[in-house]
């Protein structure tokens, strides 16, 4: 399955021929266009003529049964190409009109009577807003596939950043590596030093057996050993890489899964960095971070 991208434009329009009752036909188009941007949650909003708000909960139907995360916008614009030309009042608008204005001055004998102007916008579309339904519908379908071929771009693009920071932070935790025991046996050493330090300052070394405080020595130096042993962090490190990796590999519905693992990379180099007793790992440790933060960014776009 691909991945997707929360981030996305496509556009559609259709064109209609509404045929209004014993009048000409007269064309019209619709143009839908919707934008998609990252999101918690999914979020729909849609922008449309009042003619056609009766076709929202088809639209929205549509939308999340293809899309499942995201902030997305629908946009619908029509043009019908007599807009600007004179109606061409039937004579049964015309009936209507008068039955009505007649009900109405024998209600409010003081209510003004309809104006030309406001005759001929009563009878102006006759009925052709109901005919774009279809055309409306046609080009939203269309514009969603659209929009999932964007955002299956762009979830490409994304797969590739990922995976280009995974193979450097596979890196990092290979040049590390090494360098663990190296530290590890340098600040052992440098503990048993000052350790003997303390007891000569301290006059203990006379008061207790040599045995007893080699080997209370030890202890402590292997004690501070494992405090400072940072194998198991980077063990889980490129484990959770190894997932990242699988997950991308399998694609679907991704985000939020990757968000937690993003978080708990996040962690184990924190501890790295905590847990540093030279230098050099505490540089890797910040690559890592750098490398991670870069991660996390381009995961927040993943659907």
């Amino acid at each position: 399955m691909p991945v997707y991208s929360m981030t996305g434009y496509a556009s559609a329009s259709s064109q209609a021929l509404p045929q209004a009752e014993g009048g000409p036909a007269s064309k019209a188009s619709v143009t839908v266009e919707i934008r998609s941007v990252n999101g918690r949650f999914l979020d729909l909003g849609f922008r449309m003529p009042e003619d056609l708000r009766g076709l929202e909960p088809a639209l929205r139907e549509l939308l999340s049964g293809h899309v499942k995360r995201g902030k997305i916008e629908l946009r619908i614009n029509t043009q019908r190409e007599g807009d600007s030309a004179w109606p061409q009042p039937q004579p049964e608008q015309l009936n209507r009109l008068a039955q009505l204005e007649s009900t109405v001055r024998g209600w409010l004998p003081q209510a003004q009577t309809l104006s030309v102007h406001e005759v001929m916008q009563w009878c102006k579309g006759g009925g052709a807003a109901e005919k774009l339904d279809d055309a409306t519908l046609d080009a939203a379908k269309r514009c969603v596939a659209g929009l999932l071929e964007a955002r299956e771009r762009e979830g490409e693009k994304l797969v590739a950043i990922l995976m280009e920071r995974i193979q450097h932070l596979r890196a990092l935790a290979s040049q590390a590596e090494p360098l663990v025991p190296a530290v590890v046996q340098r600040q052992q050493q440098r503990f048993l030093e000052r350790w003997q330090e303390a007891l000569i300052s301290t006059g203990a070394a006379q008061s207790l057996p040599e045995e007893a405080l080699r080997e209370r020595a030890l202890n402590e130096a292997a004690a501070y050993a494992i405090r400072i042993d940072v194998a198991e962090e980077l063990a889980r490190l490129r484990a959770h890489l190894e997932e990242i990796a699988r997950l991308l590999k399998k694609g679907g519905e991704l985000g939020k899964r990757l968000d937690f693992l993003i978080q708990e990379l996040h962690r184990e180099a924190n501890t790295l960095g905590s847990k540093s007793a030279a230098l050099e790992l505490t540089n890797v440790s910040v690559e890592m971070k750098v490398a991670i933060e870069q991660m996390r960014e381009q995961v927040q776009n993943i659907e």
